[in-house]
């Protein structure tokens, strides 16, 4: 198996995680009983950890559908290379940092955590427009 297609899969759990981490600091805050609810009314805000952790959340939802859209398609086109799996790794490590960096409140380290991972991202999409 491709080193990109690998970390694709971690890119996934990665995910998952956060989803996850992010709906267990929701319930905590709000309750089983709006968790499990129609949720109709307004839930309020969150306090900062469970808000934190669902833009962080919301933030890898709005780049991994273009990660994944190139991961599979340099691995189709058969035009991985050392670029496109410097890419990926750069991609996860850099999105697995910005998780406790955004947790944490970390102003400038989680925007460049999040610029490395565009990089990767670039790195993955290069082959395909070159």
């Amino acid at each position: 198996m491709e080193i990109e297609i690998r970390y694709l899969a971690w890119a996934i759990v990665l995910g998952f995680a956060q989803l996850l981490l992010a709906s267990a600091l929701i319930t905590r805050q709000r309750g089983l009983a709006w968790d499990v609810g129609p949720r109709d009314g307004e839930a309020g805000p969150l306090p900062p950890l469970a808000g934190r952790a669902q833009r962080a959340q919301h933030n890898f939802l709005e780049t991994f559908p273009f990660f994944a859209a190139a991961v599979l398609a340099v691995a189709w086109s058969e035009r991985t290379d050392a670029y496109t799996a410097l890419g990926v790794q750069l991609y996860f490590w850099s999105r697995l940092a910005y998780v406790p960096l955004y947790l944490s409140g970390v102003r400038y380290l989680r925007s460049l955590a999040w610029t490395l991972a565009m990089a990767g991202l670039a790195l993955v999409l290069w082959p395909l427009l070159s």
